[in-house]
């Protein structure tokens, strides 16, 4: 249970603190990390020069996500495809922890699925939940 659970609270702690961001540089931070996720595996991951394209790819789609969530959000999608062909190959994100890869990808969409709803604050979600309740 606990091998699911994880990387979605470890998925929504990066929202929550990406949510003390102000934007753009919230937008922006988002960007690069999900730029860095992409070169993750290119030391070690088992697919030679697919690694090299695979980053290539995510430095495109990073640079894209500095003007839109969406791109981030596709980064992280792409990135979630990567772990799942890694877990499978063995070839895992952290050598020493065989299941890194897989958590990798249970994570990667929660964060995907807030930057499709426009990386907004929790303080914005609380606003939005509240107008939006029925009285």
């Amino acid at each position: 249970m606990l091998r699911y659970l994880a990387p979605v609270v470890i998925g929504l702690v990066w929202v929550a603190a990406c949510s003390l961001l102000p934007e753009p540089r919230r937008r922006q931070v988002n960007a690069v990390v999900v730029g860095g996720a992409g070169a993750a595996y290119i030391s070690g991951g088992g697919f030679g020069l697919g690694e090299l394209a695979f980053t290539t790819l995510t430095t495109v789609i990073a640079y894209l996500g500095l003007r839109s969530w969406t791109f981030i959000g596709i980064g992280w999608l792409l990135h979630t495809a990567w772990d799942v062909l890694h877990h499978r190959r063995g070839a895992p994100l952290i050598p020493s922890l065989h299941d890194s890869s897989f958590g990798c990808a249970i994570c990667d969409p929660v964060i995907a699925l807030w930057c499709f709803l426009g990386g907004r604050s929790l303080a914005e979600i609380r606003s939005l939940a509240a107008r939006a309740a029925p009285e």
